[in-house]
């Protein structure tokens, strides 16, 4: 695999981890040695690709982000994607074909709340119609909407997948309100 390729799956290892992680980590994520995947560490933290939160622990940048193809979120992005919706452009959960829930989110943040507590059946009927990338797309988040499909690809089901959905999306309202200040 080229240098360019190696940069570019532990830049996306770090994304697609979504919080700070260790050397440990990413060398088993990436299947290099613990040395060679941290000669490539080095050069993205110089790159200013990766940043060094705490000691030990790696995590990708805005910069690193925008590197493997992601939009930069600004101030403004992040406000309107944490804004409140109306009614008709709400996230409305339903059992299946023609059976509302009677659950909606108005926000990214509603959407958090309710992911917890909505019938597992309501996410269980989404997921696999990619109805929360796509509204969440449609609120303007590109990165959180390519992370819930990730978390599709990985055919989850029951509580797990409730719990992936909510953590994902959790982390990413806490990163856009950071921003939204």
């Amino acid at each position: 695999m080229s240098a360019g390729k190696i940069r570019g799956k532990i830049l996306s290892v770090l994304w697609t981890a979504g919080k700070p992680i260790t050397l440990q980590v990413i060398t088993e994520r990436v299947g290099l040695d613990s040395s060679s995947t941290m000669e490539y560490l080095l050069g993205l933290i110089k790159a200013k690709y990766v940043s060094v939160p705490q000691k030990h622990y790696y995590v990708i940048t805005n910069l690193g982000k925008h590197a493997i193809g992601l939009p930069p979120v600004d101030k403004n992005l992040a406000q309107n994607i944490l804004g409140s919706l109306p009614l008709e452009k709400a996230f409305h959960f339903y059992y299946d074909i023609n059976q509302y829930s009677g659950v909606h989110a108005t926000s990214l943040n509603d959407f958090v709340d309710k992911i917890q507590t909505v019938n597992l059946k309501c996410i269980e009927f989404h997921v696999p119609r990619r109805d929360f990338e796509l509204w969440i797309r449609s609120l303007g988040d590109i990165e959180l909407s390519k992370k819930v499909e990730m978390l599709r690809m990985r055919h989850l089901s029951g509580e797990t997948l409730r719990k992936e959905i909510y953590e994902t999306v959790k982390s990413r309202c806490e990163e856009l309100t950071r921003l939204a200040l």
